[in-house]
């Protein structure tokens, strides 16, 4: 397993996503409704993506590549990877990540639609 350490863009995201996801629930059990919300549904898939990143960053559901286009906040000339946390949808939420700073640490960089 991986410790998950956060920057503050990416924990702020994050936070963002799980409160926008517990407001549309609360609001979903005062109407009475049983069918989930995008908000919901978006949340579980960014939490499922992160938890599955500490458990084992390889994972064949997480489609993890080196992605270029960001710069690795510890060493400019280690690798950033994105992972997959939604496929085969517009926008589809990516979590972008690095391993470090110390061993068995992995930061999360960002939490963004697909650029």
């Amino acid at each position: 397993m991986f410790q998950l350490m956060w920057l503050p863009r990416s924990a702020g995201t994050y936070e963002e996503l799980r409160s926008a996801a517990e407001a549309a629930r609360a609001g979903r059990d005062r109407a009475g409704r049983a069918t989930s919300s995008k908000a919901e549904g978006l949340f579980k898939h960014v939490h499922k993506c992160i938890m599955l990143l500490s458990e084992n960053p390889k994972h064949p559901g997480l489609n993890t590549h080196e992605y270029s286009s960001l710069t690795n906040p510890f060493d400019p000339a280690a690798k950033v990877f994105e992972a997959c946390a939604q496929n085969d949808t517009l926008g589809a939420y990516r979590v972008f990540w690095c391993y470090g700073p110390k061993k068995q640490q992995i930061t999360i960089i960002a939490i963004t639609p697909h650029p």
